[in-house]
This record gives C-alpha cells, structure tokens and sequence, in this order.
C-alpha cells in the first residue's frame, strides 16, 4: 500500500512514560503495514507542546488530525486509514 509523501504519524509524549512506549509498540506494526513512519516528538522539547498535551499524552496524530489518547484505538486508527485510501 502506498502512502501520500510526507504521510506519517504523529505520535507526542514523554521519554519516561509507559504508556507512550506502549502506544509506540502497538503502532509500529500498523505503520509499517501501511507503509507510515511515527514521527516521535517529546512535548518536554518544546514548552508550547507540554502546555497544549501535558498529562494527555501519548496523543497520536495522523494528517494533523487527532486519533487518541493514552491507549491506541485500533478502530479510530484504522477508520482514519481508511479514509486516506483513494
């Protein structure tokens, strides 16, 4: 399957949280599968980002378009996938 240039997630959150690592884990299959890169950022890089996310993350992004938080939602991620599909 290919994918649109620069398509990717987005996934923010924290070097030191489980939950981020946990989402990560979760979706590199499912990226890969799709022929998407994660894009990690660490909201405590940039001050703008760890007020917008703070104790919401991990919060995972696809086209700029916000999928979830704190646990992957499989369905949410694939309905956004879909969507892409020509």
């Amino acid at each position: 399957m290919s994918s649109s240039p620069g398509a990717h997630f987005v996934l923010y959150g924290r070097a030191w949280c489980h939950l981020c690592e946990d989402m990560r884990s979760e979706l590199e299959p499912i990226a890969a599968r799709h022929g998407l890169a994660i894009e990690w950022i660490d909201i405590d890089e940039n001050p703008l980002l760890e007020a917008r996310y703070d104790e919401r993350v991990p919060v995972l992004t696809l086209d700029g378009v916000e999928l979830c938080q704190y646990r992957l939602d499989a369905r949410a991620v694939y309905a956004a996938l879909g969507a892409r599909e020509p």
